[in-house]
């Protein structure tokens, strides 16, 4: 008897510790980096945003929004960062509110054109975004 619950307790064992791994790596696959943000008034409507875990190699989009819930006040591209920059000194506007987030990458869709300039950043068969004006023509000015 003394042997069977001995083995009982090794098996129990050896599946907790299998669970325990499994639980582990299926962890570390599904998390992100997700960059997180520090925002630190500098002076009158004047913020401080750094991403305090950043990479040295990382391309990274500041963005704005004045209204969270508001579908009239969508995400607005602020600046598109370098390689590895992580700190950016903004206007908060004439009223200072809003609220700001980062976009990982600059070619979310990998059609080889910056967010920046891409029609959809989210669409790989969209492309770049191209704007014809047929009015004024030939160096006419519009007053």
């Amino acid at each position: 008897m003394a042997n069977h619950n001995k083995y009982n307790r090794t098996w129990l064992a050896a599946i907790g510790l299998g669970s325990l791994f499994s639980l582990t790596v299926i962890w570390t696959a599904f998390a992100t980096n997700e960059p997180v943000l520090t925002i630190t008034p500098t002076g009158t409507n004047h913020y401080q945003i750094v991403i305090t875990n950043g990479t040295n190699t990382g391309k990274y989009e500041l963005y704005h929004r004045a209204l969270l819930v508001n579908p009239a006040y969508p995400w607005t591209l602020i600046s598109v960062g370098t390689a590895g920059q992580t700190n950016w000194t903004v206007d908060g506007g004439p009223n200072g509110l809003g609220f700001f987030m980062v976009g990982v990458g600059n070619d979310w869709d990998s059609d080889g054109v910056p967010n920046s300039q891409d029609a959809n950043p989210t669409n790989a068969s969209i492309g770049a975004l191209s704007i014809t004006i047929d009015s004024p023509t030939n160096g006419m000015v519009i007053l």
